[in-house]
């Protein structure tokens, strides 16, 4: 027991690590513990949209847990191609301490479900990285931009982000597909297409 009170007394330092993403009201950046609080409910909420195969339990668990080593290793904005270089090592590393903190068995067991979620190959995994995913799309959308406005993040960036959702949770990717055209018609997002096509008429003027 010594050693599951000091596990859940480190976790506490979830709360502290403040991501990039806006809440839905723009007053403030959510942080970490936030987040994978929501991505918990949503899994249990959008249950039916799951695909076959999907263990909804098993996908709330690794979601609750999946960011625990931003503890150590922070929270890597995804558009920050230096930081992501340096991500998986930083993490890996932020792992075997973090669960290491806990008896051999339950260690084990939340390094599986950590494992199981940064390999996105079980359709669990999938899914649970569908949500995460979305997530954030929805404070975008919701803040008229929010992050994106921020860091100039184009629609490119955001489809190659996205992509995981049409297959791992297909019946959302329409939503997720109409979210993002909605997004740049009202000006939220940058159409990168609309860019190149613009510098290309110049270029040929």
């Amino acid at each position: 027991m010594t050693q599951q009170i000091q596990f859940i007394i480190e976790i506490d330092k979830l709360k502290q690590v403040m991501r990039q993403t806006l809440l839905t009201d723009g007053s403030r950046r959510e942080n970490s513990a936030e987040h994978s609080w929501h991505l918990a409910v949503m899994a249990s909420v959008l249950a039916e949209y799951a695909p076959e195969g999907v263990d909804i339990f098993h996908a709330i668990k690794m979601l609750l847990i999946h960011d625990l080593v931003e503890i150590n290793a922070g929270d890597t904005f995804c558009y920050d191609v230096q930081g992501n270089d340096s991500k998986a090592e930083r993490e890996a590393q932020a792992a075997l301490r973090l669960f290491g903190l806990l008896p051999a068995d339950q260690a084990r067991e939340l390094r599986l479900l950590w494992d199981e979620f940064e390999a996105g190959e079980t359709p669990t995994a999938k899914f649970a990285a569908a949500l995460d995913r979305i997530q954030p799309l929805l404070h975008n959308q919701q803040t008229q931009g929010g992050t994106w406005r921020i860091h100039g993040i184009r629609r490119d960036q955001v489809m190659k982000r996205v992509a995981v959702v049409e297959t791992g949770a297909p019946e959302l990717w329409p939503f997720v597909m109409q979210l993002i055209d909605d997004c740049v018609t009202a000006g939220y997002l940058k159409d990168n297409t609309a860019l190149i096509t613009q510098d290309f008429r110049v270029e040929n003027y």
